[in-house]
């Protein structure tokens, strides 16, 4: 059976589809090869390939990847890679090798995105204990006015959530065509002033 017949999509909304795989996508060489391949799709930011359960979870903005581009790219690459024999059982690893050279993945290894999800999860963390303990110097400002506090916290936070999850976009996309993604620029630039004009004393 074609592999094509063997994805059923589970799951669709606003930038967000899941995918059922066979078993045979869920090897923990093929899997971490995928994850890799699609991870580089233009608009996607997120890829979550969960073996035990065969599921596949894709999370994309809209705006650079419409749905059906988005599932057509996946198909192209699965048969690309059925063609050339990828998902047989117990694929030889020197042919892996060669594989993902032809397909222009750099410097891929079974491990690299397992890394680098991880990497994102210390560096995040790493970022919010480093706003908490800024938040914390300000000890008189947390005791008599907590609410505005937590706003402020909760601002830093969300401005580097927006930063990590388009920050591909901004560096591949946006900033060489900056007059097709104006709209997108000008949002920046009205968000960095909110943000600055948060952060500056407020003369009495």
């Amino acid at each position: 059976m074609s592999i094509q017949k063997e994805i059923t999509l589970r799951y669709k909304s606003s930038g967000h589809v899941r995918f059922q795989i066979p078993e045979r996508l869920c090897s923990d060489e093929v899997a971490s090869f995928i994850a890799n391949a699609i991870n580089n799709f233009d608009g996607v930011y997120r890829v979550n390939l969960f073996r035990n359960k065969q599921k596949l979870s894709i999370r994309y903005t809209e705006e650079n990847l419409t749905r059906q581009e988005l599932v057509q790219q996946l198909i192209q690459l699965l048969t690309g890679l059925e063609k050339k024999g990828f998902f047989k059982p117990k694929p030889d690893t020197a042919k892996t090798s060669r594989l993902s050279s032809k397909l222009k993945f750099p410097n891929w290894k079974g491990t690299d995105w397992a890394k680098d999800k991880y990497t994102e999860t210390k560096e995040t963390a790493k970022a919010i204990s480093i706003l908490a303990k800024l938040g914390l110097k300000k000890k008189t400002e947390i005791l008599t006015n907590p609410e505005k506090t937590l706003i402020t916290f909760f601002n830093d936070v969300l401005v580097l959530f927006l930063i990590k999850v388009h920050w591909k976009l901004i560096s591949k996309k946006w900033i060489l065509a900056p007059l097709k993604y104006r709209y997108q620029w000008l949002t920046i630039f009205y968000l960095m002033f909110l943000f600055i004009r948060s952060k500056t004393p407020k003369s009495k």
